[in-house]
């Protein structure tokens, strides 16, 4: 009697123990989202320089623009079409290329900053459906083409295998996913508690989430979420692009 009792105390420890995890994990995630919802709309007039290069010499600055012009390239000629989602699409840079490619639906939590995709569209002489939606968000259907750019490197290591699963679940057998993002450099190291320090010109600070992720770890997850052809690659230096697919019905069959 004595060790069935310490046994129903150790699983009572072991769910205990499992439940304030995830309630804590629940709460840094939702930390995490009201941070970037903030942080995003804040810097909504001052995002686009970021694609400028800013704060690098000269000569980096080429290459980062090089490096630039490669994932744009890349994109532009990716065979992606039909129904398209845009998630945490930001200020819309990536959209006129996604929008000529078949019906695009851009999603943001911020309406600052889908306010000025939606004059970037305009502009282009485009039209997309836009609107307030968080990334994390369950799908609603399933459509043809998902995108997502500079979104990764805010995905937590420990959730990289949970946004592959979301990612999955939005497409269509025989649709495609791909990404853009912020490739870690040769020295980096994770930042102890995952959070970056970022400052705005007016000088306001917010903590936000920050990881680097290499094409090992993005193919990993993305092969783990049940994708197939998969592609991760880095450009010169900078930049960090990829693809995947979901598999036909009959090939899974043939599986």
């Amino acid at each position: 009697m004595g060790r069935a009792q310490d046994n129903e105390f150790l699983r009572f420890r072991l769910r205990e123990g499992l439940r304030l995890r995830a309630e804590a994990s629940r709460a840094r995630h939702a930390d995490d989202n009201a941070a970037m919802r903030a942080y995003y709309s804040a810097r909504a007039d001052e995002y686009d320089e970021a694609y400028s290069g800013p704060g690098l010499a000269p000569l980096e600055r080429a290459v980062f623009q090089a490096d630039l012009d490669t994932v744009t390239l890349w994109l532009d000629r990716l065979p992606m079409g039909g129904e398209i989602v845009e998630l945490a699409a930001g200020t819309g840079w990536w959209s006129p290329l996604l929008a000529q490619k078949g019906e695009l639906w851009l999603y943001d939590v911020s309406e600052e900053v889908l306010e000025r995709a939606r004059r970037r569209l305009v502009a282009h002489g485009l039209r997309a459906h836009i609107h307030l939606r968080d990334a994390w968000a369950e799908p609603d259907r399933e459509v043809d083409g998902l995108f997502a750019g500079f979104w990764l490197s805010h995905v937590r290591g420990e959730r990289l295998a949970e946004f592959g699963a979301l990612a999955r679940r939005w497409l269509k057998p025989g649709g495609m996913f791909a990404f853009i993002d912020e490739a870690p450099g040769p020295d980096y190291t994770p930042i102890d508690d995952g959070l970056q320090l970022r400052r705005l010109s007016d000088g306001r600070q917010f903590s936000i989430p920050k990881a680097y992720h290499s094409p090992d770890e993005l193919l990993a997850s993305l092969r783990g979420a049940g994708f197939s052809e998969v592609e991760a690659s880095t450009t010169t230096r900078y930049f960090v692009h990829g693809q995947a697919r979901v598999a036909q019905a009959q090939d899974e069959e043939a599986r």
